[in-house]
């Protein structure tokens, strides 16, 4: 409780940093506002594509790829400068490391730009990029294998959301496969086999690793594994349009994607839904590694993670330059956290919204079964009943339509697409207007979606209706459900007649979902 007091209460920033990803295809830079709990916000961002890799990695950077590498730092610096930022957190990874002139090109930057760049061997970006999955990504005691494919390196990082029980970095990212490999276009079965040959020798450690802690789940971050993601949802038709943090497919759904992708030539992959045309050349050798590593390791999900080596970069300036907090707890779970996060920062009315939670979650489990709600709905109700009023932080007026917008803008970690659009739309429907073709946010969600949001919704409206003084007169929930009725009776602290009107007017959509009559009533007996 100490802990929850704690996040609540530090609304103000205590500095704002930018963290710097020097990748050897993009360098990617995030400006985030931190505060004293070792919270997070984002503020900016900005990628500028550099393609270092032009004219071979291990060599000298070439003329153009490193004046092309000083112009995106220096258009960062800019954003930076103008943002306010109070310390750029700069770290090159394979391409840069490696360069025979990697050393000039981190001086220059120094002395143009004021950015000062660590070159950091592959062990602590691996370890980095395994803070930002366990940071962003729903994970339990299972292990995991978290694979990160940039263009020099891979990253592979067996853990769970607790502990690393292996960490490595190969050299075999997609810039330098091509590069070395010059795969035909499109690429020829013999190509596949010579790469599938020298993945096979890079990753004997990994497979060794694999054995003593078996994992049947993939979790890929960066550009080369979110656009996997990209064209497999768009082929299955499956909305991002939210967020791609949390996206999951089968590694039949791979399977299937692989088989046709990779016949194509450069023209034809241009027309690929989902994926970035400036890795239309270098893509092939990710698809590769990819479709090896779950045939090899027999992989049956890969889900997908937003955050990686830059937001590795932030977590570990928190954990061990500046507060050291350890997200433990509760605020272990990257969902819970983002939530919590996201009320700070809103100034929730928390008293109200923890009441109505409560009183909701009574409402769920004992109507659950009637309205057959799955259990992990739960969750996302308390979440819902916590955020309803957000929008409060907007305006007044239509708090509920704010609430809508906030939480599906929000970056919130751990959450599916569809989790975040039922927190979004269930919130919105807490007042007004019951849920209605009309409204365009709701009706593109699919129909088992939109039922549960109806549902949910229901739920939460009387439970917002049974505080409606906002002091917590509502001190116990009975429910009672039979053929015909549905009857709530309420111990109060004092009179409850504008808690039952307040129910009894939003009790419409429950009735409707649950098809019987709604009352409700004081408990006999009860005195103030």
């Amino acid at each position: 409780m100490a802990q929850l007091q704690n996040l609540t209460n530090s609304n103000n920033p205590i500095k704002r940093i930018a963290a710097i990803d020097l990748g050897t295809n993009s360098f990617h830079a995030v400006i985030v506002d931190i505060f004293s709990d070792g919270s997070f916000r984002k503020v900016d961002d900005l990628k500028e594509m550099v393609e270092l890799a032009k004219g071979g990695l291990g060599k000298r950077l070439a003329e153009p790829a490193f004046q092309r590498g000083i112009e995106a730092l220096r258009k960062i610096k800019v954003l930076c400068d103008s943002q306010h930022v109070e310390r750029i957190l700069a770290y090159a990874t394979s391409a840069i490391r490696e360069a025979e002139n990697g050393g000039e090109f981190i001086q220059k930057s120094i002395d143009e730009l004021g950015i000062k760049i660590n070159a950091i061997p592959g062990s602590m970006e691996a370890e980095l990029i395994g803070y930002a999955v366990q940071h962003g990504v729903k994970l339990d005691e299972a292990s995991v294998l978290m694979v990160d494919i940039g263009g020099g390196s891979v990253e592979f990082i067996l853990g769970n959301r607790k502990e690393f029980f292996f960490l490595t970095s190969r050299k075999i990212g997609v810039s330098r496969m091509t590069d070395i490999f010059k795969p035909s276009d499109p690429i020829s079965k013999e190509d596949i086999r010579r790469l599938e040959e020298h993945y096979e020798e890079e990753l004997i450690e990994v497979g060794n690793a694999l054995k003593e802690n078996p994992t049947k789940t993939i979790i890929g971050s960066s550009g080369t594994m979110q656009n996997i993601g990209l064209m497999i949802a768009n082929r299955k038709g499956l909305s991002t349009n939210v967020t791609l943090n949390e996206l999951e497919f089968t590694a039949e759904d791979f399977s299937k994607f692989y088989s046709d992708f990779i016949k194509l030539d450069h023209k034809s992959r241009l027309n690929i839904s989902g994926l970035d045309t400036k890795r239309v050349d270098f893509i092939n050798t990710g698809v590769v590694l990819v479709n090896l590593l779950i045939n090899k390791f027999g992989i049956e999900k890969v889900k997908i993670s937003t955050q990686a080596l830059r937001e590795g970069i932030i977590i570990r300036y928190l954990k061990k330059d500046m507060i050291g907090i350890p997200w433990s707890g509760d605020f272990a779970d990257p969902r819970r956290r983002s939530v919590f996060e996201l009320l700070r920062k809103c100034n929730w009315h928390e008293e109200h919204s923890k009441h109505v939670a409560k009183l909701a979650l009574i409402l769920f489990d004992k109507l659950k079964e009637s309205l057959g709600l799955p259990d992990d709905d739960r969750e996302l109700l308390e979440y819902a009943s916590y955020l309803h009023d957000i929008g409060y932080y907007i305006s007044h007026s239509k708090h509920h339509k704010h609430a809508l917008y906030i939480i599906r803008h929000a970056d919130l970690m751990g959450f599916r697409e569809n989790e975040i659009e039922i927190l979004a739309n269930v919130s919105r429907y807490h007042r007004r207007s019951t849920p209605k073709k009309r409204h365009d946010e709701y009706w593109k969600l699919k129909p088992p979606v939109r039922s549960r949001i109806k549902k949910l919704a229901a739920i939460l409206r009387v439970a917002d209706g049974l505080d409606r003084s906002h002091f917590q007169n509502v001190q116990e929930l009975d429910v009672c459900i039979d053929d015909q009725e549905l009857i709530l009776s309420i111990t109060t602290i004092d009179e409850p007649h504008l808690e039952i009107w307040g129910a009894m007017r939003k009790s419409h959509l429950l009735r409707e979902v649950i098809g019987r009559k709604v009352l409700i009533q004081r408990n006999i007996g009860i005195t103030n």
